[in-house]
Formats: structure tokens, C-alpha cells, sequence
């Protein structure tokens, strides 16, 4: 007979984790999949300057190993194991993995949101030879290059402004007149000698050979075409909920995140779903720490509940 979790939680991120160390310390048998490193999406940021506690900052990957070694200390599991589908409607969940089933009475979605990409042609090809979309993995790489930043919210703004210490030049590209990011943004880009705007514009072509040498630029409003030289790209166009597994049995809103509200319990029972994959207004490390704890909290509700 299989064995039967208290908690399975899916995904490794801080939510994840948080949710992980709580129900391990309130004593619930708890068990984590992540398929690839503890802190998700979170691990692959360079430095977190916002995060309380650290004055001069914490990378993203040492961060999510402090959780998991936190979550541990207290009995959690992790297995290293990709989700393949689900099944959330029984009394008694089941997860197929890479590394067989899983079964649980309470799951935790963590599986967080990924980049979203510009559909061009040669865009997956070119990943890793010119296309990018983490300024702060992969900025170091352009140092003293010419790049390209496609998006104008507050991951674009960070990303030029971060890319514009590093690089000779920065060529932002956004379809409106005016950057949708946060003020804070504004004047120091606005500022930086090396950082160029071409408003009112879209990314309509790469250009490569073995690796990417520039990009096709195209008026929203003129339909005229420019040719931009550059060594790098950076996509940052917000990201999409990593919801595949559960669609049809969880609902989700029109943008495609979990209906969660701040109990982070969905349409089905002892089914929450924490961090970026939820829908919320302020996708952050600390607010998926939140959703974490308050997961965890109405899981033992639930959990007592069907005792």
C-alpha cells in the first residue's frame, strides 16, 4: 500500500517551503517535491535586497537552501521529482512523478510562473546565445556589450537599471510612451547615460547568425521597421502560472493563476495553492512566505476535520 502524506507540497520555492517547515513543525507527516533546486524561481536572483533580515542583501540560491534546511530540521522531505499530473479530487490526492506516486490528504501547489516569451522564430533557439530572460543569472555575460530590454513594468525597469551598471549600452523597448513601472524606476533610468528608450515599439524579428547579433524594432503606430545592433535581449514581459497540471480541476482566472484568495484554499478540498501561482496583487518572496504559513495553517483545519 502506498504511503499516505499529511501534506504534499509541489514545488520548492518559498511559499513551498515555508508551508513545508510549518506543517513538518506542527507535526504533519510532509513531504516537498521540487524537480530542480530548493527556492525555485527565487534561486536564480543574484541578490535580494528587500528580503528582512539581510542588510546587505542574500542571493536567491542560498536563501531557498536556508528554507530547506530550515523545513528539514523539522522532518520535511524533499524529493527531487517532476510533477507529470494530478489527481486533487479523491478524499486521498495522488501525484505521478518522475520518480513514481506520491499520495497525500492535503497538497500544496508551488509550482510558481515562468517567463513569458515573445513567440518569434529562432527565440527558443537562440536561449543562451543572445535571448535572455534574467538580468541578474545571466547579465555578467554582456559586461561591456551592447543589449536590448523588451517590457516596461517593474521587472523591465529593474533589469535595464541593473543591465546599465554592466553594460556599454541599453536599448529599452516598450509599446507605450511612458514605462508602467513603479516611479522609483523612472528618474534613474531616465538618467543613466548609457540607457536608451524606443518608445512606442515591439520586438518584431531576431536577428542571429550562431548567436544573436540584433533585433527587428516595429512602430505600433507608423508600422515602421528599425534594425537595432545588439549583443543580448533580455525579455521581461511578466511570466505565466505554471498551472498545465491543473487545469480542469482547479479554477483559474482569465490570466491563468489558481482562484486563491488570501486563505489560500481553491475550489477543491485540502487543495491550496501559495506563492506566484495564485492570483494576488503583490507576487514577492515574503508574500509567498505568507501564503506558506497560511496554508499550512488551514491544511491542519482541514486535516482535523476530516479526522
Amino acid at each position: 500500500m502506498e504511503h499516505i502524506y499529511d501534506m504534499i507540497i509541489i514545488g520548492g520555492g518559498p511559499g513551498g517551503y515555508t508551508a513545508a517547515l510549518y506543517a513538518a513543525r506542527a507535526g504533519l507527516d510532509t513531504v516537498l517535491l521540487e524537480k530542480l533546486s530548493a527556492g525555485g524561481q527565487m534561486a536564480l536572483t543574484a541578490e535580494i535586497d528587500n528580503f528582512p533580515g539581510f542588510e546587505e542583501g542574500v542571493d536567491g540560491f542560498s536563501l531557498g537552501e536556508k528554507m530547506r534546511i530550515g523545513a528539514e530540521r523539522f522532518g520535511a522531505k524533499t524529493e527531487l521529482a517532476e510533477a507529470f499530473s494530478l489527481n486533487l479530487s479523491e478524499k486521498v490526492k495522488t501525484v505521478e512523478t518522475s520518480e513514481g506516486i506520491y499520495c497525500g490528504r492535503t497538497v500544496v501547489l508551488s509550482t510558481g510562473a515562468n517567463p513569458r516569451e515573445l513567440g518569434l522564430p529562432g527565440e527558443k533557439e537562440l536561449t543562451g546565445r543572445g535571448v535572455n530572460y534574467c538580468a541578474a543569472c545571466d547579465g555578467m555575460f554582456y559586461k561591456g556589450k551592447t543589449v536590448a530590454v523588451v517590457g516596461g513594468g517593474n521587472t523591465a525597469a529593474a533589469d535595464a537599471l541593473l543591465l546599465s551598471r554592466i553594460c556599454k549600452k541599453v536599448f529599452v523597448i516598450h509599446r507605450r510612451d511612458t514605462l508602467r513601472a513603479t516611479k522609483i524606476y523612472h528618474a534613474p533610468l531616465q538618467n543613466a547615460e548609457n540607457v536608451e528608450f524606443r518608445w512606442n515599439s515591439t520586438v518584431s524579428g531576431l536577428l542571429y547568425g550562431e548567436k544573436l547579433t540584433g533585433v527587428r524594432c516595429k512602430n505600433v503606430h507608423t508600422g515602421e521597421e528599425t534594425v537595432l545592433a545588439c549583443d543580448g535581449l533580455f525579455v521581461s514581459i511578466g511570466r505565466k502560472p505554471a498551472t498545465e497540471l491543473v487545469r480542469g480541476q482547479l479554477e483559474l482566472d482569465p490570466a491563468g493563476y489558481v482562484k486563491a484568495d488570501e486563505s489560500t484554499r481553491t475550489n477543491l478540498p485540502g487543495v491550496f495553492a501559495v506563492g506566484d501561482v495564485r492570483t494576488k496583487v503583490l507576487r514577492q518572496v515574503v508574500t509567498a512566505m505568507a501564503d506558506g504559513a497560511v496554508a499550512s495553517h488551514y491544511a491542519e483545519e482541514f486535516l482535523a476535520g476530516e479526522a
